[in-house]
């Protein structure tokens, strides 16, 4: 395995290294590690899923996900707009961290994906109170129902509590595996005037 070129631009070395994941890991290869802070500090992660990586016209440049903003990590971005992302790809033995600020998507961008989900995922959008105590199964499943009653065909609204959110990154980090764990690992930080990025290689 070739060392990581420090003249790479990281949007275009982590396309490649996710396209190489999308072609050997079995499930999920755009699954990531997303890691925001409690109003006292205290850390907090999830895995979510990337769903979209900015276009090089895009600007600011960032890596988006969804969810529903009144979740515990809404509300934890919400009190502290910044962000950590962690991929993993074991077949690969490479990982990428990524720390930086979250914006909200546009609303135009929120209502594009939501109308390309499967019906019963954007049903699920309006009937789950996301990280809110659940008494039963069967509530969530009423609820459910109940949605699905409400929108009885394809047009099914977006609902104002469900939207994304872009991590615009101020640092990428790439590893990947070496023998003896002598490990190569790159850094790319946004410089000072934000139009590009420095680099900087890393003891294993």
């Amino acid at each position: 395995m070739e060392p990581i070129d420090p003249e790479a631009d990281p949007f275009a070395l982590f396309a490649a290294w996710m396209a190489a994941a999308s072609a050997s890991e079995p499930n999920d290869p755009n699954a990531m590690t997303l890691a925001t802070a409690t109003p006292d500090g205290a850390p907090s992660a999830r895995i979510v899923l990337l769903k979209a990586v900015d276009p090089a016209d895009h600007a600011p440049r960032g890596f988006v996900f969804y969810t529903n903003t009144q979740s515990r990590k809404g509300g934890e971005l919400a009190a502290n707009a910044r962000a950590a992302l962690l991929f993993h790809w074991k077949t690969l033995t490479r990982q990428v961290r990524i720390e930086g600020t979250v914006q909200p998507v546009a609303p135009a961008e929120a209502d594009a994906y939501y109308a390309s989900r499967a019906r019963i995922s954007r049903l699920g959008a309006w009937a789950s109170d996301q990280s809110r105590p659940l008494d039963t199964r069967a509530t969530l499943e009423a609820r459910l129902a109940a949605a699905g009653a409400r929108y009885p065909d394809a047009a099914i609204p977006r609902p104002p509590h469900w939207s994304g959110y872009r991590v615009v990154p101020t640092r990428i980090e790439f590893w990947q595996d070496m023998p003896f764990r002598l490990h190569d690992r790159s850094v790319f930080t946004r410089d000072a005037a934000g139009t590009g990025w420095t680099h900087t290689k890393l003891f294993p």
